[in-house]
């Protein structure tokens, strides 16, 4: 096995330096899958080969006109623009009566320990979409450590994005459960990939750092807006309503300190649980 997997790396390597003009057609994400499984061999692959393919396609998409890189989407036409996301304030009034009476039913009229707040209300919304159409700033990517893809949203993103996605993942070595990293979203609408690792579990130190963390590089990045989907509540466990009461606990106090640096954060919801669960908590977190 390893000396199979030697002759791969020593053509790779052999390809890189002495056939450039070939190096463009080497699928690099095929070799990386199959060095996953061994860390040593994967990054000195990495190491030698310097993946410096995805940076020149990462730049260009990156300084490519609004026009340009749509016609790049996987998803076509079917894009969503943030000014096509309702925001909170808007959901809210639009249904006000509905969302009042099933919140009274299902917290017995619980006053907020929030104050009212209309610019923040405008800062967030609840969306029930596909993650990979959002036209934003960042998408955060529920990953598994290895940064490499995986099921769910995670594989849905990177197929979104295509290869060049992986081989840059694939140099940053990983990610601890509850940091998050950040990458270009290459053939996504959106700009960048913000990866974050969610517990396994019931752990909400940890899911609450997966939201800071993302955060916290959404504002060093100097980006506007992000769409969370949510983190851990799949094959990873963690319990619906109390993950959310997490995440919109901690976007609330990042948002307090930091309103004036965010247009926008997108809860992205997939199943109809999760939205009623958002219609609810919404209330108690970002009260009108």
């Amino acid at each position: 096995m390893y000396i199979s997997l030697f002759v791969a790396i020593v053509s790779a390597v052999a390809v890189h330096h002495f056939l450039p003009e070939i190096t463009s057609r080497v699928n690099l994400s095929s070799i990386v899958n199959r060095l996953k499984g061994d860390s040593k061999l994967l990054n000195g692959f990495i190491n030698s080969r310097n993946m410096g393919s995805f940076q020149k396609t990462k730049d260009e998409i990156l300084n490519l006109s609004l026009d340009e890189k749509r016609k790049l989407y996987k998803c076509g036409s079917k894009y969503v623009i943030l000014n096509d996301v309702e925001t909170w304030a808007d959901f809210y009034s639009r249904d006000k009566q509905r969302l009042v009476d099933d919140y009274n039913k299902s917290y017995g009229g619980q006053k907020s320990d929030f104050d009212v707040n209309v610019d923040l209300n405008n800062k967030v919304s609840m969306w029930q979409g596909d993650i990979t159409t959002l036209e934003i700033d960042a998408i955060v990517n529920a990953a598994n450590k290895a940064l490499l893809g995986g099921g769910g949203v995670d594989g849905a993103i990177h197929r979104a994005a295509g290869p060049h996605l992986k081989e840059e993942c694939a140099t940053l070595h990983g990610c601890e459960t509850g940091d998050a990293k950040i990458t270009g979203g290459y053939k996504l609408p959106a700009k960048y990939v913000i990866h974050t690792v969610g517990p396994v579990g019931e752990k909400a130190g940890l899911l609450e750092s997966c939201y800071k963390t993302s955060l916290d590089i959404l504002s060093k990045e100097n980006l506007r807006s992000v769409a969370f989907p949510c983190i851990s509540t799949g094959v990873y466990g963690y319990p619906q309503e109390k993950a959310a009461h997490v995440a919109l606990k901690t976007v609330r106090k990042f948002l307090e300190s930091n309103s004036s640096a965010v247009d926008r954060v997108i809860f992205c919801l997939f199943m109809p649980e999760d939205v009623k669960i958002y219609e609810n908590l919404l209330q108690m977190y970002f009260p009108h």
